[in-house]
Formats: structure tokens, C-alpha cells, sequence
């Protein structure tokens, strides 16, 4: 990771602006989990670090984009980038990260460049596809799940695939896995949007509602509800609310169990991943430590 972290610090200091290099040292480096992969994938190949960066800086550029689009005032705990400096910088800061891994990425064998690059064109659409969900009450799973796997899963899912492709690795097997990675996490994050508190999350609970997110819980719970009770969820839906309207709807949840619901999606997806990467140790490691931080 120290060399990932050095070729990080290079591309920025190669776009030869202060303002940009003092932006990205004011973000927060978070999990690094797609570089992580791609270190643990292709290991000991020579130019998998720079990989690991380039991928590194389209996820930055793309959570530079999400906070604009949701007005985040923090990110990670610290406050973003279109609080302190405006979204028209926080905009102009993602495209140049964005341009500058292009421009590193073509030097890369084609197929795995084509790989990331698609993955970005997933990613941009599966951004769009959640701001216009938020509009009005989604009740569609496979309509949630595609925009999940198009937002937040396909980058995972790439770097994975990329990273095998660049090391003779079977290709497919690891992007299932990356996949289900991606999706499987972003459900748990889901379901940790509801069971966690305000000082373990760094933002209100039950936040994602109040964005106009129905996520996987929700969409089980309407589900199960009679018809009254399928309108109070909607009236609800994209609104703060009171306590006792927020303590109904976990009441609800609990009694039709859609949290354990959503976690058994994400359980049998992480088992499939398990299952494709059975013979690697510490890929199987990284999706238990996911796991388990729902409970």
C-alpha cells in the first residue's frame, strides 16, 4: 500500500496545480479496498500499484460527484470537499482526477483498460439512475439491485477482473467475485444506514430513507405491509420525520424481519464469492470481515 500511496502522490503531483494537490490531501483515503484487491490479485506484478492508483482516483472522483449530487457536508467524517470549497470545485477537482487515471490507464494492456474504462461508464450511469430512483418510492428489487451493482459494484467487480487479467489469473471467477463483493457490502452498509447509531455512522440513522433511498429493507418491508400501511411507508419516504414515525418503521421491520432478510441476500451473495475464491485465503478473509459488520 506505501507504493500505491506513492504513486497516488505522483499522479497528483503531476498535474502540476497546487490547488489540486492541496484538495486531494484534504481527502480522506478511506478502506482502499479496490486497491487492496488488486494488491492481493496481482501480487508481484510490477505495475499493479499504479493499478491500484489509478483506480484509487476514479472512486475518489466519483464520491467527489456523489457529495455535490446529495450536498454532503461531510465525507468520512471530515467535512467534503463542496463544503469547504464549493461543488463547482469539488466538480472541477473529480474531472481532473478522473482525465489524469485515463491518461495513465491507456499504457495498460487493452483488454485490462477496456475493463476499468467500461466500468466507469457503469458507474456514471448507475450514479444517474440513483438520483432520478430518489424521485418517487421504489418497491423494485431488481430494479435497486441493478442500480446498486451499476453505482458501486462494477468498479470492485473491474478492479478485481483487471487485476487478474493483468497477473494470468482466471478473469471471470474473479469478477464474480469482485461483483458480489461490491453488492454484498453496499447491502450492508444498507442495513447499517438503519441498525447502527449517529456516532458509529458520522451521520443521522435512517438517513438513506430521508435521501429518498429505498433501499433492499425498505423494499422488503413494503412488501409485507397492507395496503394503509404501504402509504404511511410512502408518505414517509424522502421526509424527516418524527421519532415515533421512524420508530414505527423499525417496529415494522422487525416484526416482518426485513433486516434479516437483506442480510440473507447479501450472506448468499458473499457465499458465491466464497465459493469462487475458495482457494485463496485471504480474499475468502475480506469478505468474512464484511460480513460481520452488520451485527
Amino acid at each position: 500500500m506505501q507504493r500505491v500511496e506513492a504513486e497516488l502522490a505522483r499522479l497528483i503531483d503531476d498535474v502540476d496545480y497546487d490547488e489540486v494537490t492541496r484538495l486531494f490531501n484534504k481527502l480522506s483515503g478511506g478502506k482502499r479496498l479496490r486497491a487492496k484487491l488488486i494488491l492481493k490479485i496481482a501480487n508481484n506484478i510490477e505495475n499493479a500499484p499504479l493499478l491500484a492508483a489509478i483506480v484509487e482516483l476514479i472512486h475518489a472522483a466519483s464520491l467527489l460527484h456523489d457529495d455535490v449530487i446529495d450536498e454532503a457536508d461531510t465525507r468520512r467524517g471530515v467535512p467534503s470537499v463542496n463544503a469547504t470549497d464549493g461543488s463547482k470545485t469539488a466538480v472541477m477537482l473529480g474531472d481532473i482526477l478522473y482525465s489524469k487515471a485515463f491518461t495513465e490507464l491507456v499504457a495498460f494492456d487493452k483488454e485490462v483498460a477496456q475493463t476499468i474504462a467500461a466500468s466507469v461508464t457503469a458507474l456514471s450511469k448507475g450514479e444517474m439512475m440513483d438520483v432520478k430512483m430518489a424521485e418517487e418510492f421504489n418497491s423494485d428489487e431488481a430494479v435497486y439491485l441493478d442500480m446498486l451493482y451499476l453505482k458501486t459494484a462494477t468498479l470492485i467487480e473491474a478492479a478485481a477482473k483487471a487485476a487478474a487479467l493483468l497477473s494470468g489469473k482466471d478473469a471471470e471467477s474473479h469478477a464474480l467475485y469482485g461483483r458480489n463483493l461490491g453488492l454484498s457490502f453496499q447491502i450492508i452498509d444498507d442495513i447499517l444506514d438503519i441498525t447502527a447509531d449517529e456516532a458509529t455512522l458520522g451521520k443521522p440513522a435512517m438517513n438513506d430513507f430521508v435521501e429518498g433511498k429505498c433501499t433492499l429493507p425498505y423494499i422488503y418491508l413494503y412488501e409485507a405491509l397492507d395496503a394503509d400501511e404501504k402509504e404511511r411507508l410512502k408518505a414517509a419516504h424522502g421526509k424527516k420525520v418524527d421519532s415515533a414515525e421512524n420508530a414505527w418503521i423499525k417496529a415494522k421491520m422487525d416484526e416482518h424481519k426485513t433486516i434479516e432478510r437483506s442480510f440473507g441476500l447479501a450472506k448468499k451473495l458473499s457465499d458465491e464469492a466464497q465459493n469462487a475464491m475458495r482457494e485463496d485465503a485471504e480474499l475468502v478473509g475480506i469478505l468474512d470481515t464484511m460480513i460481520q459488520r452488520s451485527y
